[in-house]
């Protein structure tokens, strides 16, 4: 989970798809430190609904597309994105 790259644009993005909400974007955002960011915004996507596991799943496909065979099925089937 350290490879993911919570830049603004990137969390900003999940929001926009309505993964997160505005409120918890600005709480990811507000730290400065990648790691610490990276833990927050997947404690938050543990607490929301596979659908919108599915829709970060979207966003990591569009922007960083090399970590999404990282987030596969039990099967290790590749989530459909």
């Amino acid at each position: 989970m350290e490879r993911i790259d919570s830049n603004r644009g990137f969390v900003t993005e999940i929001a926009a798809v309505e993964c997160i909400t505005w409120l918890q974007r600005e709480y990811i955002v507000d730290t400065p430190q990648r790691c610490v960011r990276n833990d927050k915004m997947l404690d938050l996507l543990s607490r929301r609904s596979v659908a919108d596991f599915h829709k970060f799943t979207k966003v990591l496909a569009k922007e960083q597309d090399f970590l999404v065979p990282l987030f596969v099925t039990d099967g290790g089937e590749i989530l459909n994105v």
